[in-house]
C-alpha cells in the first residue's frame, strides 16, 4: 500500500489546517498517511537527515507532499525514496541558506502549486525548477500560505491521486 509522506513549513506543525485537509483527502482515497513533526527541527536539511534516520521509513510506494520548506525537504527526500510523486505547494526552491541550491527532483509525476503574490518564496523560483524538470506548475492568485486556496488546492491534489 502506498503512504503519503506530509512535510510541513518552516513555522508549520502537521496540524496546520493544510495538512490536516490534504490528509483528510489521502486517507479518503485509500492512503496511508505520515505526518512527521518537524516543527523543532529549524534546518530543512536536518529535517531531511532525520527522515532518512528513521528505522520505519517506507521506501516503497509512497509520495511526498510539501509545503514551503516542506517541499525543498520532500525534494530532497526523493533522492533516496524514489517517490511515484512529488506534490510540492510554494516549495522553498533556490534559497540562501539550503544546502541542496539545484535540487533533481527523483519522482514520475511533479505538481507544484505557487501563489502569485508569495513574498516568502518568489513564484519565479518555481516557474525556474518547473521549467528546468518540465512539471506541472499551477500559480494561483494567493500567498505564500495559500490560505485561501484551499478549495483549489484540494482539487488539484484529488487530480494529483486519481492519475
Amino acid at each position: 500500500m502506498t503512504t503519503i509522506y506530509f512535510f510541513h513549513g518552516s513555522m508549520s506543525s502537521p496540524q496546520s489546517q493544510k495538512i490536516q485537509h490534504l490528509k483528510t483527502i489521502a486517507e479518503n482515497h485509500g492512503f496511508l498517511v505520515d505526518i512527521p513533526d518537524h516543527s523543532s527541527i529549524r534546518s530543512a536539511d536536518d529535517r531531511v537527515k532525520a527522515m532518512l534516520n528513521r528505522d520505519d521509513l517506507a521506501i516503497a510506494e509512497c509520495i511526498l507532499v510539501g509545503s514551503g520548506m516542506g517541499g525543498y525537504v520532500a525534494t530532497a527526500l526523493s533522492k533516496a525514496l524514489k517517490p511515484s510523486g512529488l506534490f510540492l505547494l510554494a516549495p522553498a526552491f533556490f534559497l540562501m541558506g539550503y544546502d541542496e541550491t539545484d535540487l533533481n527532483p527523483h519522482a514520475e509525476r511533479v505538481s507544484i502549486i505557487h501563489g502569485w503574490n508569495d513574498v516568502v518564496v518568489p513564484v519565479a523560483n518555481s516557474i525556474r525548477f518547473a521549467q528546468t524538470h518540465k512539471s506541472t506548475l499551477h500559480i494561483l492568485d494567493g500567498e505564500h500560505h495559500l490560505r485561501a486556496n484551499m478549495p483549489e488546492i484540494a482539487q488539484l491534489f484529488e487530480l494529483f491521486l486519481n492519475n
